[in-house]
């Protein structure tokens, strides 16, 4: 997502306008309390789906935030469920104002333009991380079975399968034999071992630097929830410290991994006693994701015709390898990606 702050205003007579800007300046008009001013309403994010977000001041100057979510592709009713739960916690996420559930509108209280993948630097990256570790425990914390959806197995391997339809087969434009899908199998049999036997929580799903808000009290503001579910506790600290499209070495992951850790023991989660444990779980969870992302970039881009997430492939690809090589289970992948991108083997240290 990106936040455009000095787009120009749209002109609701410009016939390049469709028919979803006449229904969102329908609703509008009937938000009387809000003194919203029309003329300056402008886009305020892309997004990877069909949500479009746009920014509007009122006639003080204050600015909100309109998301536009067309049904049938999108469904806002999870997003006002999810919200409500996260304020539940006290984390920092927008405040939902007006809604037309019907026409998948929402006015939202405005979190600001700069986002983490903006500000994050040697300088920055501590802080901005604490804080978006312990806004995490402090949701984790609130986790309970029978609220949000579960991220079952079904789910997780119908997730890992999108590597070999969109990556494998459309992006390389190759198929896998009947040796390599069976070694792909077992991999995903191992994966799904792992996060399935790892404790559930809230997971929000996509907590990384383009979701995450800098704010000057409450930091981080949280966006783009929608999609939580009740799952494996790793998962959204993996997807914060091996973000798509942003990447720290190796040591610097480690050390924030320990710090969440130990935040997550101290107020009662129920993470792994043992680091090296707890690291496992982490990387398994993460090689998930990764294998999963390689799927959603490539759709995006065959499909939706985003080619720019066709540049983040390369460190998702990078987080994969390095994952593999470190697990003697997992070398069958490593092993596979060789033979399709046709590749000399590299050794390494495995566990």
């Amino acid at each position: 997502m990106t936040s455009p702050e000095n787009s120009p205003a749209y002109d609701p007579a410009a016939p390049e306008n469709d028919s979803r800007l006449a229904i969102l300046l329908e609703w509008l008009a009937t938000l009387s309390d809000f003194s919203l001013q029309v003329t300056t309403l402008r886009p305020a994010s892309n997004d990877a789906s069909f949500r479009r977000y746009f920014r509007i001041n009122d006639a003080a100057g204050k600015t909100y935030i309109l998301m536009d979510a067309p049904p049938p592709q999108e469904n806002v009713v999870p997003f006002i469920q999810v919200a409500r739960l996260l304020v539940e916690t006290g984390v920092t996420v927008p405040v939902i104002l007006a809604s037309q559930t019907e026409q998948g509108l929402l006015l939202l209280s405005d979190l600001g333009t700069v986002m983490y993948s903006h500000l994050l630097n040697q300088d920055t990256a501590q802080k901005l991380y604490m804080d978006a570790i312990d806004s995490l425990v402090q949701i984790q914390s609130f986790s309970q079975p029978g609220v949000l959806p579960e991220y079952s197995r079904d789910m997780q391997l119908k997730e890992l399968q999108l590597f070999p339809d969109w990556y494998i087969n459309k992006h390389l434009g190759l198929a896998l034999t009947d040796s390599q899908q069976s070694r792909l199998d077992t991999v995903f049999e191992q994966i799904l071992a792992n996060t399935m036997a790892q404790p559930p929580v809230y997971v929000h799903r996509d907590y990384h630097s383009r979701n995450l808000m800098v704010m000057k009290e409450g930091n981080p503001g949280i966006l783009d929830f929608q999609g939580a579910v009740y799952g494996p506790i790793t998962y959204d600290i993996v997807s914060l410290l091996r973000d798509a499209y942003i990447e720290w070495d190796e040591e610097q992951v480690l050390d924030w991994a320990i710090r969440y850790w130990e935040r997550a023991r101290h107020a009662g989660l129920p993470v792994s006693t043992d680091i090296d444990s707890f690291y496992r779980d982490f990387e398994f969870m993460g090689l998930q994701r990764h294998l999963k992302i390689l799927g959603i970039f490539c759709r995006l881009a065959y499909r939706d015709g985003k080619k720019n997430y066709l540049a983040d492939l390369p460190l998702v690809l990078s987080y994969v390898r390095k994952t593999a090589q470190r697990y003697n289970t997992l070398i069958p992948l490593l092993r596979v990606l060789d033979e399709l991108e046709d590749k000399t083997p590299e050794v390494g240290y495995t566990f």
